[in-house]
């Protein structure tokens, strides 16, 4: 088993800290229903400082996935062609924006996930900064508490809107490339 280094790393953006980043706001969900809108106690509340710890977390792997995207697939994503090439396999911005029927990947897909997407660390790091100031005297400013909730629900949405359309960009123009890396060797039939 092989696979190309740009692989890779697309896989670490996307699969790796992004779906990561994803099933942690459903973590973080239920964490915030007991300790803040459930009337009843809950264990997790003698703890005080896991909401601050897991927000923490959450924010370091939502940069993880906008910083790797950005600075390491992307460059190759938006790779130019030589002059007269033909095949545009290996440039995955050039060949969706070849055809009619796949510009609108990059028009619209890549457009939200090179700018729309940094937007979804800056909200779940407001949230983390908001619990860490307040912590359990969030159970008392419930507008505040709306307004965290909001930014990790607007986070969570942007973030898998911009996994959908990596996902789908990815499935039709992949980036490959790259040194390869042997994972396993097989035996020869």
């Amino acid at each position: 088993m092989e696979i190309a280094s740009h692989s890779l790393w697309t896989i670490i953006h996307g699969m790796g800290f992004g779906a990561l980043y994803l099933l942690a706001v459903t973590g973080l969900l239920v964490e915030f229903h007991h300790r803040f809108i459930a009337r009843t106690g809950s264990v997790m509340l003698a703890n005080g400082s896991f909401l601050k710890w897991y927000l923490i977390a959450m924010s370091l792997c939502s940069w993880l996935a906008v910083l790797t995207g950005t600075y390491i697939v992307y460059p190759w994503y938006r790779a130019t062609p030589p002059a007269g090439t033909t095949d545009l396999t290996a440039f995955p911005q050039k060949l969706l924006m070849s055809g009619a029927s796949t510009a609108g990947w990059h028009s619209l897909g890549m457009e939200w996930k090179e700018h729309i997407a940094w937007l979804f660390p800056i909200a779940v790091t407001m949230a983390a900064g908001v619990v860490i100031r307040y912590g359990q005297d969030l159970r008392n400013h419930p507008r505040l508490r709306f307004a965290v909730l909001g930014a990790v629900l607007f986070s969570f949405a942007s973030a898998g809107i911009a996994g959908f359309w990596g996902a789908m960009i990815n499935k039709y123009a992949p980036i490959s490339g790259g040194t390869t890396i042997t994972l396993m060797k097989g035996e020869a039939h």
